[in-house]
């Protein structure tokens, strides 16, 4: 598994979660702001990201959930930690705070994703021809497809590029498409709505701009988690951590303090 952990042990755990397929420099941005705020920050790939291994499996909630489990052991991180997760990360942070309460001490949700168990098209289904479209249409177009998450992505001239050595390894089509079949495919509702009963606390960040994962769809994480504290960030789309970071880090920090 690869990751990065810096700060002092002793202080309180930041753990960074990306998203559907760009490793952890998601977070390029956002982290040193955090340890050079006090915190331990601990950002880390995903299986089939980035440089973690990509186990020939079934990519789903419980691998994502597991590995996350079995990294803080590793590290030996005992205490309760504050997850911030962007996109599909949002959706795994609030899976492991559901499965592991007495682990967690806040969340930070960046435009997650809310899924609510849709079905594919049956062609993604359909055994060999789902690999097939995985192989000659969906994978090629991942790189310039990450473009879209900006709202001024001509700001961010290598962003696609620092996208493509990951793809070069065996098993990162494989990993890609098992999430899309195995992962986003779930009703994560229910475990919405219990952390909004939970009282724990939850910030929402989310850019207004945003075409992955719309604006509007922010009405029904609120509704899900009424005691989130939410901040829209005008002029950003789906990353607006990486887009706007000089506003969203003041926010970030600023909730995990007064928690």
């Amino acid at each position: 598994m690869h990751y990065e952990l810096a700060g002092k042990d002793s202080e309180r755990t930041i753990v960074l979660v990306h998203g559907f397929s760009v490793p952890y420099y998601l977070w390029d941005q956002n982290f040193n702001a955090l340890v050079a705020a006090g915190f331990q920050v601990l950002r880390y790939d995903l299986y089939g990201r980035g440089y973690s291994d990509r186990p020939d499996g079934v990519y789903d909630a419980e691998l994502f959930d597991r590995q996350l489990v079995e990294l803080l052991a590793a590290l030996k991180i005992q205490r309760p930690v504050d997850l911030v997760g962007a996109s599909m990360g949002g959706p795994i942070i609030i899976t492991f705070a559901d499965r592991h309460p007495g682990q967690v001490r806040s969340l930070s949700l960046f435009d997650p994703a809310y899924l609510t168990g849709r079905k594919l098209p049956f062609p993604i289904r359909a055994p060999m021809v789902g690999e097939y479209i995985m192989a000659v249409t969906i994978a090629p177009s991942l790189p310039a497809s990450q473009m879209d998450d900006f709202a001024h992505p001509e700001r961010f001239p290598d962003y696609a590029a620092r996208y493509r050595p990951q793809m070069q390894y065996k098993g990162f089509r494989h990993a890609i498409f098992s999430t899309i079949r195995h992962y986003l495919t779930r009703d994560d509702t229910d475990e919405y709505r219990r952390m909004g009963q939970s009282h724990k606390p939850v910030l929402l960040v989310w850019g207004k701009l945003d075409r992955d994962v719309p604006f509007a769809t922010s009405e029904k994480v609120l509704q899900a988690i009424p005691q989130a504290e939410f901040h829209p960030i005008e002029d950003s789309a789906h990353v607006p951590y990486y887009e706007n970071p000089e506003i969203v880090n003041l926010i970030l920090i600023s909730f995990l303090k007064k928690d």
